[in-house]
């Protein structure tokens, strides 16, 4: 079964994705794949995937969360503890490449659908499981949240002012890169079946993809062995790094050597600043970083954050208004490089993944729920209940 008509079918065509998760992690996973080509079956229990209802804003009924990770999906509804729900998505499998499933440890087990079992039955599936904390040791089995992963696991720590609170970042970030994680496995476990004709199973938690976030505050970590602490918007190890107030609107400047210092300092028509021995190098622009901070702040008081940035940029400084998100949805660079889909009144982000000869597409837009249940258990040749 195909999803609508595209100019291409993408670098995934071909490939069949049987996809039983829910909420964030998962769905987000499977849309890369999705988008790309891949034929993703979206299976929700009787319930739902919960993210439907997590509005407003809703379109249809349905939540805007929902709509930004499933698109390109072809949408059925089982009840995967009944006998009947078992027998259509073991007629799924049949020849699917990828499952991937959110399932809390032991669920599957529970339903005599259990990793072992999908091994022996399907042996050239690729079976990515995304949890919390994995199966087992001390915290294996227990449930995982994206919040609850930036707390334990450093980021809230090392996020926020330096003299306020450990800060969650303001998007789910842990989930988000669990489910690029995910994909990244996928597509590594299916050319390593290429060679042995083989799937495997993938184990992708949201613990350690927190922990493998925490660069390079583990590295410094590691090497000095102090705790890192929060510093705001400045950065631990370079300076200046850091947001500032202008004449109008806020500007980010991330300096990363001497030569960009320098062309900053110029721009500023104070090139003496280069020539400070409190700012010669990185690590003495660190060690007086409050007073380089006062000093810029006075002089870029004087501009005027996205022309400055723009000017900055140019000359080979790195540099950027701060935006809000309406902001850099209308900005003409998003829409030159097409990272606003729209049709048929649903809009979303695209797929930054640009590939020249087989980009992503958008085949069809986020299923109803269920909305392909009965024409899948057709072509299937499923008996009816």
């Amino acid at each position: 079964m195909t999803l609508g008509n595209a100019a291409t079918q993408g670098a995934l065509q071909g490939c069949k994705v049987i996809d039983l998760s829910r909420v964030l992690g998962g769905p987000y996973c499977t849309q890369i794949l999705a988008d790309h080509g891949a034929e993703v079956f979206k299976v929700e229990p009787p319930t739902g995937d919960e993210t439907r209802g997590w509005g407003p804003p809703f379109l249809d009924g349905t939540a805007s969360y929902f709509l930004g990770v499933n698109r390109n999906k072809l949408g059925l509804a089982l009840d995967l503890s009944n006998p009947d729900g078992k027998a259509f998505l073991r007629a799924l499998l049949q020849d699917a490449d990828v499952l991937v499933e959110n399932f809390k440890p032991g669920t599957l087990e529970k339903w005599g659908l259990g990793v072992d079992v999908l091994q022996q039955a399907f042996p050239q599936l690729v079976h990515c499981r995304i949890s919390g904390f994995g199966a087992d040791g001390p915290l294996g089995g227990l449930p995982g949240y994206d919040a609850c992963a930036q707390a334990m696991c450093g980021l809230m720590s090392v996020n926020g002012d330096a003299d306020g609170e450990p800060t969650r970042v303001g998007l789910p970030v842990v989930d988000m890169v669990t489910g690029l994680n995910a994909a990244l496995a996928i597509l590594l476990a299916l050319n390593e079946r290429h060679r042995s004709g083989l799937g495997q199973f993938l184990d992708i938690t949201l613990f350690d993809c927190a922990i493998s976030l925490l660069h390079p505050h583990a590295a410094n970590y590691f090497l000095s062995g102090n705790i890192p602490q929060r510093t705001g918007n400045a950065h631990p190890n370079i300076a200046p790094y850091e947001t500032f107030r202008t004449a109008r609107g806020d500007i980010f400047l991330a300096v990363g050597n001497n030569r960009q210092f320098e062309l900053l300092a110029a721009e500023l028509q104070h090139p003496e600043l280069a020539a400070d021995a409190r700012f010669q190098s990185n690590a003495d622009r660190l060690k007086h970083r409050k007073a380089l901070g006062e000093i810029l702040g006075r002089l870029l008081k004087q501009h005027e954050a996205a022309d400055f940035a723009q000017i900055l940029l140019k000359k080979g400084v790195p540099a950027a208004p701060v935006l809000n998100v309406e902001e850099l949805l209308q900005h003409p660079h998003t829409r030159h490089r097409g990272m606003v889909l729209e049709k048929d009144g649903y809009q979303a982000i695209a797929s930054p993944i640009k590939l020249s000869r087989t980009p992503a597409g958008l085949r069809s837009l986020p299923p109803a729920f269920g909305e392909h249940t009965e024409a899948v258990k057709q072509a299937l040749g499923l008996p009816e209940p």
